[in-house]
This record gives structure tokens, C-alpha cells and sequence, in this order.
């Protein structure tokens, strides 16, 4: 439970962060931060199920499994959707240099990791 707390504690910092680049109009920036946070709360799930993974893809393949396909109905296959679709709006900002992001696109990241 320690770790999942850390883990937490973690993806709130990076929310905050998210939220204070996105009020910057650093909307590059933005989407990163909100994929950690979101990144960081799966994993934290995943702690308290004794899970550990090594990837960002591979902890979103275990939260897809573990929560939605065996889950108890907490999360639903749309809750993964919007962690894929942050995994890829990420990748664009990080690393595609003709990628341009845009307020609506970064407000809704931000909005999904709160």
C-alpha cells in the first residue's frame, strides 16, 4: 500500500504540473505531464494488486487486463481508451517535430488525468 500512496502522491504532482503548463500555454508540455499522471496512477493500482511492470505500454496492457477485462466494473474499456489515446497524443508532442498541439486537445489531457 506504501508504494501505491508514492505512486499516488506522484501523478498529483504531475497533475499540477500538467495544469500549470497548460495555463502557460506549453501545450507540448501539458500532454506529457498528463500521461505521467495518468501513467503513475495505473501503476499505483497495479501496486495494490502486486503488480509491477516495467513500460509504460506494458502497464497499460496489465490495467486493460486487470481492471477492465477481469475487473469488477470500477473501470470500463472507455477509461482505457483515454490512457491509450494520452500514450499517443504524448508520443506526438514528444517526439513528431511537425506535431502541433493545441489548447482543446491539451485541456482535455489535463482534464482526463484529474
Amino acid at each position: 500500500m506504501q508504494l501505491s500512496k508514492v505512486r499516488l502522491d506522484r501523478a498529483v504532482e504531475l497533475l499540477v504540473e500538467a495544469q500549470g503548463l497548460l495555463a502557460k500555454e506549453s501545450y507540448k508540455s501539458a500532454n506529457n505531464r498528463a500521461l505521467y499522471a495518468i501513467e503513475k496512477s495505473i501503476k499505483a493500482f497495479l501496486a495494490i494488486a502486486g503488480m509491477e511492470v516495467q513500460t509504460h505500454s506494458g502497464g497499460l496492457k496489465q490495467f486493460n487486463y486487470e481492471f477492465i477485462y477481469k475487473g469488477n466494473g470500477t473501470f470500463s474499456q472507455d477509461d482505457y481508451q483515454i490512457a491509450a489515446r494520452a500514450e499517443r497524443i504524448r508520443n506526438a508532442s514528444d517526439y513528431d517535430d511537425f506535431y502541433i498541439a493545441n489548447k482543446e486537445e491539451s485541456q482535455q489531457q489535463v482534464s482526463n488525468a484529474e
